[in-house]
């Protein structure tokens, strides 16, 4: 759910890369940053909250890379501070990440132990040290980044840019989307087409296990096993949409595709990942004196109320009532002191819910 873009441009990206963040706010998000390859090294932008807050940035402390990758993130590993904000980099690689990287614990303590410093509570930070150890060892970006891919577990998108590689850019792709856009003498990328539409309609979309390298010129795509492979260029309409249903047949596949990204969005609100923690908030409630439970809801929503019933029977070992909402209006149901009521809206059955 979080928003990559990336440019190799003919002129300073940076605005350009702001720009195209603005059009996957529907994402939803909570910091944004940029990074570009300024005269050799890395450079990058960063804020909490808003992309005004990084736009006041770019204003006092500008970038003029033509070389460059954004990120909006949803916070899934560490709290939204502008250290957990994407893109991490290390003097010699910057990332942008969507999606959960699942042995970022194990890398980390791997990486830790060669001398490698973590400055953030991410688990993207290990994807950039895992690549930068590749380089120090003697391998070239593309090589290192091939390595590296070898050695994730999990669902992620990836954006990637060198130090002192000024027309060069790697994107992967598993589980999460991504999407190429071809320009004259200049490439793009994105996590929707929505975000490219401002520079082309021209778009490849990455499939399942791809990474590409990227140059000016054009790119060349490799499947996971590393061998080269053909993918199709189409013409976009996103311009002309609200919201892009990227290389989905429907709207519908998409949400299910999205799905584990969205619960893996909703759960960190309460997971400390980097400390293997969970964090409850204070709901007003004393959940220790609890006696019952009822849900009430409708559709869907109806059926995500019934996996609650089973969480909350098995790991709180709560006895747990459900009713369809627009029944539930008919019946007189017992609610004790001391009860617990969760109404649960979807958009369609909220009426029979109030």
């Amino acid at each position: 759910m979080c928003g990559i873009v990336g440019i190799l441009g003919s002129k300073p990206v940076a605005t350009d890369l702001v720009d195209a963040l603005r059009r996957l706010e529907y994402r939803g998000y909570d910091s944004a940053g940029i990074a570009t390859v300024e005269n050799g090294h890395l450079e990058r932008r960063r804020a909490e909250g808003k992309l005004r807050n990084l736009e006041t940035r770019l204003l006092s402390e500008p970038l003029s890379g033509h070389t460059g990758i954004g990120h909006t993130r949803w916070a899934t590993h560490g709290r939204p501070t502008e250290r957990n904000a994407h893109p991490h980099m290390t003097a010699a690689v910057s990332v942008v990440h969507n999606g959960i990287i699942e042995n970022f614990r194990e890398l980390r303590t791997e990486l830790s132990a060669k001398g490698h410093t973590f400055e953030t509570d991410t688990d993207t930070e290990a994807v950039v040290h895992l690549v930068t150890d590749e380089m120090q060892r003697g391998a070239g970006p593309v090589d290192a980044v091939k390595a590296a891919l070898g050695k994730l577990r999990g669902a992620f998108a990836l954006g990637i840019i060198f130090a002192g590689e000024d027309d060069l850019m790697i994107a992967a792709r598993q589980g999460s989307p991504l999407a190429i856009g071809h320009g004259r003498g200049e490439m793009y990328l994105g996590s929707d087409a929505i975000a490219l539409a401002p520079f082309t309609d021209a778009i490849t979309y990455l499939e399942e296990g791809d990474w590409a390298v990227m140059r000016r010129a054009g790119v060349n795509v490799f499947n996971r096993d590393g061998e080269a492979v053909t993918r199709p260029q189409i013409k976009s309409i996103a311009s002309s949409l609200l919201v892009d249903k990227g290389n989905h047949r429907h709207f519908m596949a998409k949400e299910i595709h999205e799905q584990p990204e969205v619960i893996s969005h909703t759960l960190a609100n309460y997971l400390d990942m980097a400390n293997a923690r969970v964090t409850i908030p204070d709901l007003g409630v004393d959940l220790a004196k609890i006696s019952r439970v009822t849900i009430s809801a409708c559709g869907t929503a109806y059926y995500a109320g019934l996996v609650g019933k089973y969480w909350i029977e098995r790991y709180a070992r709560l006895p747990v009532e459900i009713d369809v909402a627009s029944e539930m209006r008919y019946r007189e149901a017992p609610l004790p002191e001391g009860g617990l009521a969760l109404f649960v809206s979807q958009s369609g059955e909220t009426a029979d819910t109030l």
